[in-house]
């Protein structure tokens, strides 16, 4: 019988019977004899994934890979020599230390051919370096062969390299102030603090003006901070991070503050940067009413990272965003951190406009009397006006599917919204009419409380 038709006859045989590893070797020989190493290595691969300290299969895989033919004191040896010096139990200058070709030791714990250590101990060209897991060795250099042992499940998290920010997303803004509509004399604030100079560094150099700063935002919800804040980063040019309690909040003491030390180290890398703190009267309560140690301890750690006691804090703006700035510390808001508060209001009726033609621009319309909408959405946010747009758009939705044929959003939708949908805003102004009445220690809401007069509000 050729011996193609014998490896044939064994191939079948080991198919069936996939366990009997001497068989699997025995094959592996035949193929190796017979000039196909390829075949050889997927049959000796497989022995080794059962049994990785076969020694028959180790001598197999060295033949396969170029060793040459392995000793049978290679074999016949189940566990590594020393990589150098006297062989255990032989006596110096006998062959099992003895220099092999290119002064390199031979086989059973000595080094061969090319200098790499081999399985057993033994050293041959192309073999992978030892390792504590010889299956992974193994499936590394046979990658094109067999198999993995394991599979990836898909789900698992990237892993993190070198200082790569593993917390927080660093987002380049393509938002412009252009694109907000009205707060005017927020962006000329904005201007003044910190737009200006940043634009000009040789008239911030002649004045000694700082890149460093803060800027509080406070307001209703829905009036545009959060989006404002990506306005500026996109005017600047610069990177945005934005930051809320979640972020930093850990069960394990300690862990918290340093959270938070890696959000400023990530801004301080990425300057100039913009700093969203969002809902920051949740990490800078007031601490004499905080009750937890943990709390407090936090709070203590934000002065700090503002004052950049632990880095230079130069060209990262800090901003913060509240609906409450009553209940945050007057420490953060000392000169040197958050130390310009600027009140955000609802829109007024060209930012109305604004707002509403953005929300409306995608959506089909006809005969939509904007100014009539605009009159009648006085103290709507910025959120309850794209509420407006998306309960005119049901309506008009819900009567195309009753008639089955559609039609355009008309005014008609919008005069039915404005009957569910309210300004949100005005629970916040009942309790901001009471700080501006009763704690405007130093003049802090004054802006509020000429807005309150000039709605007649106070």
């Amino acid at each position: 019988m050729s011996s193609d038709s014998v490896i044939e006859s064994l191939t079948v045989a080991v198919s069936a019977n996939p366990e009997d590893v001497p068989l699997r070797l025995h094959l592996a020989g035949l193929l190796l004899d017979a000039g196909r190493p390829a075949e050889a290595i997927a049959q000796v691969g497989q022995a080794l994934a059962r049994n990785p300290a076969d020694a028959a299969a180790q001598s197999l895989m060295q033949r396969a890979l170029g060793g040459g033919p392995a000793t049978d004191r290679a074999v016949g040896s189940s566990a590594p020599g020393p990589a150098s010096g006297p062989t255990a139990g032989a006596p110096t200058g006998s062959t099992a230390d003895a220099p092999g070709p290119g002064g390199t030791a031979g086989p059973g714990g000595t080094t061969g051919p090319g200098g790499t250590t081999g399985p057993g101990g033994t050293t041959g060209p192309g073999f992978p370096p030892p390792t504590d897991d010889p299956l992974a060795a193994y499936e590394s250099e046979l990658a094109d062969v067999v198999p993995p042992r394991f599979a990836s499940a898909g789900d698992e998290p990237e892993p993190v390299v070198g200082n790569a920010d593993r917390m927080f997303d660093v987002e380049t803004s393509t938002i412009r102030l252009r694109d907000v509509g009205g707060m005017t004399d927020v962006k000329e604030r904005l201007e003044l603090a910190f737009l200006g100079p940043l634009r000009n560094p040789e008239l911030r150099k002649l004045y000694g003006k700082s890149l460093r700063g803060g800027l509080m935002l406070y307001g209703p919800p829905g009036c545009g901070k959060t989006f404002l804040a990506k306005a500026i980063a996109g005017e600047m040019g610069a990177k945005f991070i934005s930051l809320s309690i979640v972020d930093v909040l850990d069960m394990w003491i300690g862990n918290s503050e340093r959270n938070l030390h890696e959000l400023f180290q990530a801004a301080r890398r990425s300057a100039p940067c913009v700093l969203f703190l969002d809902e920051v009267d949740a990490l800078g309560h007031k601490r004499s009413k905080v009750t937890s140690s943990n709390m407090r301890t936090l709070g203590n750690q934000l002065l700090a990272e503002l004052d950049g006691v632990e880095g230079n804090n130069e060209g990262v703006f800090v901003l913060a965003a509240t609906n409450t700035p009553w209940d945050v510390d007057a420490a953060l808001r000392r000169p040197g951190r958050l130390d310009r508060v600027v009140l955000v209001l609802p829109p007024d009726a060209p930012a109305r406009t604004s707002i509403l033609e953005y929300h409306l621009r995608d959506r089909p319309i006809a005969n939509i009397d904007v100014r009539r909408v605009v009159g009648a959405t006085e103290d709507f946010s910025g959120a309850d006006l794209a509420h407006l747009c998306e309960s005119a758009a049901e309506y008009a939705m819900a009567d195309s599917i009753r008639r089955g044929e559609v039609r355009m959003i008309e005014q008609r939708d919008f005069d039915r919204a404005l009957k569910d949908v309210r300004p949100s805003t005005k629970p916040w102004f009942s309790t901001a009419r009471n700080v501006a009445m009763f704690a405007n220690e130093g003049g802090t809401y004054d802006d509020l409380v000429a807005y309150l007069k000039r709605r007649k509000m106070l």
